[in-house]
């Protein structure tokens, strides 16, 4: 599958007998109804090993880029109008800020080791806490109620895969334990924020800003509230999309592929 086409639903597995095996070029595998393929004895694989340090730069990316309002400071710069920059377009300072990681899978983890070069405080919540090595590793602080990360952070950033338990992981309620300082990064799925919610929490000064590179749906239509405000920044799905990280993808799914069509483990099998 490439960029979620074709659609894998009853009537095309029921086209296809001899399938043996679906491979994902990526890692979040919600697009498909994997209780369904399973069904039909299909296995399925996504390519986690390709995307993750992509993606985790592009999260980085995105931070940065709203601590330092670098898209309004672009903006001034090339327009006819300016004379001067003002004095007051003041940024966030990256360094010694604390960053909360909601979701500490491989992507998530790639993010700690980016911040903790920036000498950012860390926090993260899992499902799992990670191994002490590996926190000891980014200097990362785990937090066991998602609660107390959104309390302490001074960037929030979303890396969880979307289901039916993360849909809408961040709120209302959420938000408004966020610091009014505080600016939320979602790279994961444009499902898992409540986009009402944000909508309202940035208008009203409940969080200081946004950058997100996933949005729900994708793209917005263009009368979206969210396309309006200063304190927003969007970006097309780009997490995954560079020129080695699509030629990896490939590899990693033509892996999977072969080692199923082999009857051997998938390197990367979704169960």
């Amino acid at each position: 599958l490439w960029w979620h086409k074709p659609v894998i639903d009853k009537e095309l597995l029921q086209s296809l007998p001899n399938l043996k095996v679906i491979a994902n070029s990526g890692v979040g595998m919600d697009h498909l109804d994997l209780k369904l393929v399973a069904s039909f004895g299909v296995k399925m694989a996504n390519a986690p090993r390709a995307v993750s340090s992509s993606t985790a730069d592009t999260g980085m990316a995105l931070l940065l880029a709203s601590a330092r309002r670098l898209v309004e400071v672009h903006n001034i710069s090339i327009s006819s109008s300016t004379e001067y920059c003002e004095a007051d377009i003041l940024g966030v300072k990256v360094a010694g800020a604390t960053l909360g990681i909601i979701g500490m899978g491989s992507i998530g983890y790639k993010v700690a080791l980016r911040a903790k070069a920036f000498e950012m405080n860390i926090l993260y919540h899992n499902r799992t806490r990670r191994k002490a090595q590996e926190e000891q590793a980014v200097s990362a602080t785990y937090c066991k109620r998602i609660d107390s990360l959104l309390q302490q952070a001074d960037f929030v950033m979303v890396v969880v895969s979307l289901t039916p338990q993360t849909h809408k992981l961040i709120g209302k309620r959420e938000l408004e334990l966020m610091k009014p300082t505080a600016t939320l990064i979602n790279i994961s799925r444009g499902a898992v924020v409540d986009q009402e919610a944000l909508v309202a929490a940035l208008q009203t000064g409940v969080i200081g800003a946004a950058a997100l590179d996933v949005t729900s749906p994708e793209p917005l239509p263009r009368d979206h509230p969210l396309l309006k405000l200063k304190n927003v920044i969007i970006t097309p799905h780009l997490g995954t999309k560079t020129d080695k990280a699509s030629y990896m993808i490939t590899e990693e799914a033509v892996e999977n592929i072969l080692a199923a069509l082999n009857g051997l483990p998938l390197p990367s099998e979704v169960l």
